[in-house]
């Protein structure tokens, strides 16, 4: 096996789940763009009746290019390169290194058996010769959507963390199955990277193709791999202005903006020192009574 440096070149799977590890959509939106762009077909898949509740995540029904309606159960599948071509333009092709044999895994989160259904994708894993595996998140967060969204890039394994220059996560809390998909992966020697994006909270109910973009510019920068993005750009930007014009119509919506922009501005100027940045958001933590009810998560305060 690679040592994690080999994060550039090696046999990598990427992670994405939808539900609570996905805000925006924005980890499946990446995923999916790759599965499409490379052009990868299912490997290994879990049985959903062994993982799924069928009444917390329902099948649905799709009308398929043959003009037949099927059900599409939930489950999860581990993607890799197949038959299918991929993109047919040169520039819309993934490449770099390690791009001929990328894998994909893309699911929707399991409601049971989390340590049989993880055990089982990393026996999938090893049996698909992966070397290292990034892990896709987005979570709500306090961020305005005017500026770059951030991705917090973090590992368990402290050679990844020197290979890549990424930290070491202090959460402590509840967790989703990507953790449990990391720790399973670090037990039998597949090294790990986890990549989370903020999402703004207040506009959670829609896909961020912004939030997209940032992931996807994170696994370039940890992978040297090259990541067309397509439509992502523009759609990124009509994004941004959907919002802009929301919050135009909503006075307490524009104030709270104004507020998170003033907090990232003073995290990010270059002159900021510590004591300036802490001052800054101790200010702005005394503001957010001024601000809508709520916390980073988009949940009430108790």
């Amino acid at each position: 096996m690679n040592q994690p440096a080999g994060f550039e070149g090696g046999r990598l799977l990427v992670v994405a789940f939808e539900g609570w590890n996905d805000a925006g959509e924005a980890a499946t939106g990446a995923a999916k763009l790759l599965v499409e762009r490379l052009g990868l077909v299912e490997k290994a898949a879990v049985d959903p009746e062994l993982y799924f509740d069928y009444q917390f995540t329902r099948p649905t029904i799709a009308l398929g290019d043959d003009g037949v309606r099927r059900l599409e159960w939930p489950g999860a599948a581990i993607m890799g390169p197949g038959e299918l071509p991929a993109a047919d333009d040169d520039d819309e092709r993934v490449s770099g290194p390690g791009a001929e044999a990328l894998h994909v895994l893309i699911g929707a989160e399991p409601a049971r058996s989390w340590k049989g259904f993880a055990a089982e994708l990393i026996d999938a894993a090893l049996a698909a010769d992966i070397e290292g595996i990034v892990l896709l998140g987005a979570m709500l967060a306090d961020a305005p959507h005017t500026r770059p969204l951030s991705v917090f890039a973090s590992s368990e394994n402290p050679d990844v963390r020197s290979a890549l220059g990424v930290e070491r996560s202090n959460y402590e809390g509840p967790v989703g199955i990507l953790s449990v998909i990391a720790d399973q992966a670090e037990r039998v020697g597949i090294p790990t990277v986890s990549l989370w994006a903020s999402v703004p909270h207040y506009v959670h109910n829609a896909p961020s193709p912004k939030a997209v973009l940032a992931l996807l510019g994170k696994v370039e920068e940890l992978t040297g791999l090259s990541i067309p993005r397509g439509s992502l750009e523009v759609d990124a930007k009509a994004w941004e202005a959907g919002v802009d014009a929301l919050a135009s119509e909503d006075d307490e919506m524009a104030g709270y903006i104004a507020q998170l922009e003033q907090a990232r501005d003073a995290v990010d100027a270059p002159e900021a020192s510590g004591e300036a940045i802490a001052q800054e958001f101790e200010r702005y933590l005394r503001r957010r009574g001024d601000g809508p009810e709520g916390r980073a998560d988009g949940r009430p305060t108790p």
